[in-house]
């Protein structure tokens, strides 16, 4: 069952509950902020001091990079304009007790094209279930290709950076945003300060290892990943964040990211697809 509801301000946003989860999804930014399996924890880390406000990225769950991850296009905000914007609903279905689908659509508008000067349709598509899928498909509605970087934005709900490792990603080729190198990462990633990096040509699927819990992430149309964590002096100068906040969660992105870009032609479309599910 999928019903509609709002916060205080009118902030709108989808309840969905069946036999296999419940989840949350805001309209704006086609954002889900929520997402607990019957039989495990909240697998999204949300702040509690996220502010539900219009135009207002929330702070967790899987904001939306798109048209643009980063700071890589000029004219656009950091991680583009998609993240804010609300998208229609386009349907919410039970598919059976055990699983709903909701699709939720964004295209162009006069004020889209003044920063982005393309006719596009963007489907963002949940698939809830004992696992989330989620899928973002790029359609190509102008008579000239364009060119895209894209990431969902993933925050994992963990129970202390400390004890978490990711794995998946040994020898992989990775740009360092804070060295600004690019070099092959050797083994699993544990933190104890800051991270941030692009890792390149993936094609298997990687596994974020809690004490008590195993996530596999698994992605399509995509072989770049970004692994972020903002630590202790980042983490206490950014909006909607807690001191401590860096301790309970860590993202990892599926993206096509720097030279995983896409060009999709006229008429075209391209899927970037994430399925997370519980070992």
């Amino acid at each position: 069952m999928t019903q509609l509801k709002s916060f205080e301000n009118g902030f709108s946003y989808l309840q969905v509950n069946n036999l296999s989860c419940s989840a949350k999804v805001a309209l704006q930014g086609a954002h889900i902020f929520e997402f607990r399996e019957v039989l495990h924890d909240n697998l999204l880390w949300l702040s509690p001091i996220s502010e539900f406000t219009q135009q207002k990225a929330i702070r967790g769950g899987i904001p939306i990079c798109w048209p643009s991850f980063g700071n890589n296009n000029p004219n656009l905000a950091q991680h583009g304009f998609a993240r804010t914007s609300l998208f229609k609903l386009i349907s919410a279905e039970d598919i059976d007790e055990y699983t709903t689908q909701i699709i939720l659509k964004l295209t162009d508008t006069q004020e889209s094209r003044k920063l982005w000067n393309y006719q596009f349709e963007l489907e963002v598509i949940f698939t809830l279930s004992d696992t989330l899928c989620v899928e973002l498909k790029t359609t190509n509605k102008d008579t000239k290709a364009f060119k895209i970087t894209q990431a969902l934005h993933t925050y994992f709900d963990i129970s202390d950076i400390y004890h978490v490792k990711i794995s998946g990603l040994d020898n992989k080729p990775c740009f360092d945003a804070l060295t600004q190198k690019t070099e092959p990462f050797a083994g699993d990633i544990t933190f104890n300060e800051e991270f941030d990096r692009v890792f390149q040509n993936l094609h298997d699927n990687l596994l974020l290892k809690d004490k008590n819990r195993t996530i596999q992430i698994k992605s399509s149309g995509s072989s770049s990943a970004v692994i972020w964590n903002p630590w202790i002096d980042k983490c206490a100068k950014m909006s909607a964040m807690k001191p401590d906040s860096y301790k309970e969660f860590v993202c990892i992105e599926n993206a096509n990211a720097y030279e995983d870009f896409r060009v999709i032609q006229a008429n075209k479309s391209h899927t970037l697809k994430a399925t997370f599910t519980s070992l």
